[in-house]
């Protein structure tokens, strides 16, 4: 039994010494697609970033936004004219994992405990 519990833990201690590429400070301005999958469907939008600004176009609509970086991984979006109560609720967005020209991030509104996951592509 000792032995069998032996076996089963090693890989566990292996797992824990990993630690994920987070490279933040490499995304936090440019030109990015998003690709965000919700149940079935993939929702793709493309984005410019600066320090203070974002501005995206998802569905030919462009919507802009107030950057507040928290950290180097972790920024809040304020919708600059928001048309609906929706969209007067600002965005926490954390960068989760980065590559050399991605990152994995997960966000939420402001408050609220459901997060999404997605990726964004750094195009230019």
């Amino acid at each position: 039994m000792k032995k069998r519990f032996s076996l089963l833990a090693i890989p566990f201690l292996f797992m824990g010494c990993y630690e994920f590429e987070r490279n933040c400070s490499n995304f936090q301005e440019g030109t990015f697609q998003s690709n965000i999958r919700i149940n079935d469907s993939l929702y793709t939008s493309i984005f410019t970033r600066t320090k203070n600004l974002q501005i995206e176009t998802y569905n030919n609509k462009v919507d802009s936004s107030h950057v507040r970086w928290i950290n180097n991984c972790e920024v809040v979006f304020k919708t600059i004219n928001p048309k609906n109560r929706v969209e007067k609720k600002d965005i926490h967005l954390k960068i989760l994992t980065t590559t050399d020209s991605s990152y994995t991030f997960e966000y939420s509104y402001v408050g609220e405990e459901l997060k999404q996951k997605g990726t964004a592509i750094k195009l230019k």
